[in-house]
């Protein structure tokens, strides 16, 4: 790692919460919509804070601001074998419940925000994620990856996108591929990692367009088309993430 570059969390400032909570938002901005799971809005700012020790910072010492962050938390779950056909949201959802076990940490977000991306930062989060891991006692790491390309092939399934290789025989994703470099274990795909169902005029406000027709319709960053039902007056979103799984 650079020597002015240093791992920090949330817990350590409040400087820090705050910092590390706009480069998520930068980070992320466009797919906004995302924010509105069930599990994101009734959740996962709760988390952040109960498990503030968990929520990574790269921080450059020269100028005491987070160049990039990582949002993590521990969960009940037994292992690869364990994971359901949702993703994110059930990260979410299970790290909420009761306490109980927690035998592995399940990766949320790594967010790098525009100006600092292809500096190799997102690597070192996931290796930071996985000395987290290591420090907490857990059994390894498990994540729901968003894999970056997909947005460009929407009508295309994950089940098919998965198998894609480039031209050196590589998983054709290139953050899938960052992931399974870092000796990450590709699962399969996770169909319905986060699911956003809504009014049809959330879905006008966020693609800019009218919708006269039932159907299904590509969005601007969206690795799916959503579902749109004119007469129900609602539109539907799953997002697919790929299941990725770190052993301690």
């Amino acid at each position: 790692m650079d020597a002015h570059l240093v791992i920090r969390t949330r817990a350590d400032s409040e400087e820090l919460r705050k910092a590390s909570l706009s480069i998520e938002q930068a980070a992320w901005s466009e797919l906004g919509y995302l924010n509105f799971t069930r599990a994101h809005y009734e959740l996962y700012a709760n988390l952040l804070t109960e498990y503030s020790d968990y929520q990574l910072c790269l921080v450059d010492e020269d100028t005491n601001y987070p160049v990039a962050v990582a949002n993590c938390v521990p969960i009940d779950c037994a292992g690869p074998d364990d994971l359901p056909p949702e993703g994110w949201d059930w990260v979410v959802e299970t790290a909420a419940r009761p306490k109980g076990r927690r035998q592995m940490l399940g990766a949320l977000a790594i967010s790098v925000p525009v100006i600092h991306r292809s500096k190799g930062y997102a690597r070192m989060m996931i290796r930071a994620l996985m000395e987290l891991a290591e420090a907490k006692g857990l059994d390894g790491l498990v994540a729901p990856v968003r894999p970056s390309a997909k947005a460009l092939h929407p009508w295309v399934s994950i089940d098919d996108y998965i198998t894609w290789t480039d031209d050196r025989g590589r998983v054709f994703d290139p953050w899938v591929r960052s992931h399974l470099s870092s000796g990450g274990k590709l699962i399969g795909p996770c169909k319905r990692s986060m699911v956003v169902d809504e009014p049809l005029a959330f879905w006008e406000t966020w693609s800019r367009q009218t919708y006269d027709r039932s159907g299904s319709y590509a969005l601007d960053g969206a690795l799916v088309p959503v579902d749109i039902d004119v007469e129900r007056k609602v539109g539907r979103y799953e997002e697919p993430n790929i299941w990725v799984a770190y052993s301690c």
